[in-house]
């Protein structure tokens, strides 16, 4: 009865699996796109039928055009010129969330700050002679209050105000690539600019993606990808801001990129990294940059009263140990090694 059964079975289970294979042989191909762009790399992978890599430069040309200060005809570089210019979407959405996340923050984000960055060098200008009166000076034109958005309008309190939003634009980048994917009808990508990342569906294997975060070694050259954990995550977006790789000695002291645009000074405690998910990349991004510059223990407190926000924060501890602390919701994404 049985062997019955299974002679019955059997052309069944053949034309199952003839099936699936012609399922599959239909589906459209993952591809993978990579180049340079706001001074780093990035890497996309989709399921298309097409190769759109012409689309996602153009896009992310789009918002280079918005927010590099790089770029001599930017947005951004005319308005800290002081140059009459016309606001785009993509410049008016940052602007938005940046002054949200400022007040958010009580100032520990501020896309003002480029004054301070520059003078430390790690702007878009030469670094400069600095001393507490130096900062003292800087100072009075940084601050997210003294400036707006009016009427289609960028208006500062002072003309020598400047904008810088290294600290979103990858972000925003990210994001902007994910709408294109998203508008084309791609339902599983990865798109990843300097660490930036947006993640939708499923990987190539057809499981969740895994994102790895990077111990925080000082590693000015980005050489070393050694992992402290593992996270597998999908329709959300991830940003790492960290102190480990963009770094000065100076007179023997160490100065790291981070500025705390309330104090004038790069920050000193004991943070080396910070991983945060949310919704989007432009908001991971930011709040990652506000969390290096809040401190462990503020950080912990802002999360706790934004539980939509995940954050995982690598410390130093004693000699090369590392001390961890991740919020609660995190802790479904961290992969069980």
């Amino acid at each position: 009865m049985n062997k019955k059964k299974l002679i019955w079975q059997v052309p069944f289970l053949i034309l199952l699996i003839v099936g699936t294979i012609v399922i599959l042989q239909k589906q459209p191909p993952f591809r993978t796109n990579e180049g340079l762009v706001f001074g780093t790399v990035y890497k996309i992978t989709y399921q298309h039928h097409d190769d759109l890599h012409e689309e996602i430069k153009t896009a992310l040309q789009e918002v280079d055009n918005a927010l590099s200060p790089y770029n001599k005809q930017s947005i951004i570089t005319k308005i800290n010129h002081n140059e009459d210019t016309t606001l785009n979407e993509h410049f008016t959405h940052v602007f938005e969330l940046a002054q949200k996340v400022s007040t958010q923050t009580d100032g520990a984000f501020d896309i003002t700050v480029a004054p301070l960055v520059n003078a430390w060098g790690f702007g878009f200008k030469h670094s400069i002679e600095i001393d507490e009166a130096t900062i003292d000076s800087l100072r009075q034109f940084v601050g997210y209050r003294k400036i707006a958005l009016e009427n289609g309008k960028i208006t500062k309190e002072d003309p020598r105000l400047m904008l810088d939003c290294s600290s979103i634009a990858k972000g925003y980048g990210v994001d902007r690539v994910a709408s294109l994917l998203k508008e084309k009808g791609v339902q599983h990508y990865m798109v990843d600019i300097g660490g930036e990342v947006a993640l939708k569906g499923k990987s190539p294997r057809m499981k969740t993606w895994r994102i790895g975060i990077n111990k925080p070694i000082e590693d000015s050259l980005s050489i070393n990808q050694e992992l402290q954990t593992i996270l597998e995550i999908s329709d959300i977006g991830m940003a790492t801001s960290g102190n480990y790789r963009k770094f000065y000695y100076k007179d023997g002291k160490r100065y790291a990129h981070t500025i705390d645009p309330r104090l004038g000074h790069p920050v000193q405690h004991n943070i080396l990294s910070a991983t945060v998910i949310a919704r989007d990349c432009t908001t991971a991004d930011a709040y990652a940059t506000a969390f290096m510059v809040m401190g462990l223990e503020k950080a912990k407190a802002f999360c706790e009263e934004h539980p939509e926000l995940n954050a995982y924060f690598i410390c130093s501890g004693e000699g090369e140990h590392y001390e961890i602390y991740y919020t609660p919701g995190m802790e479904r994404f961290i992969v069980k090694l």
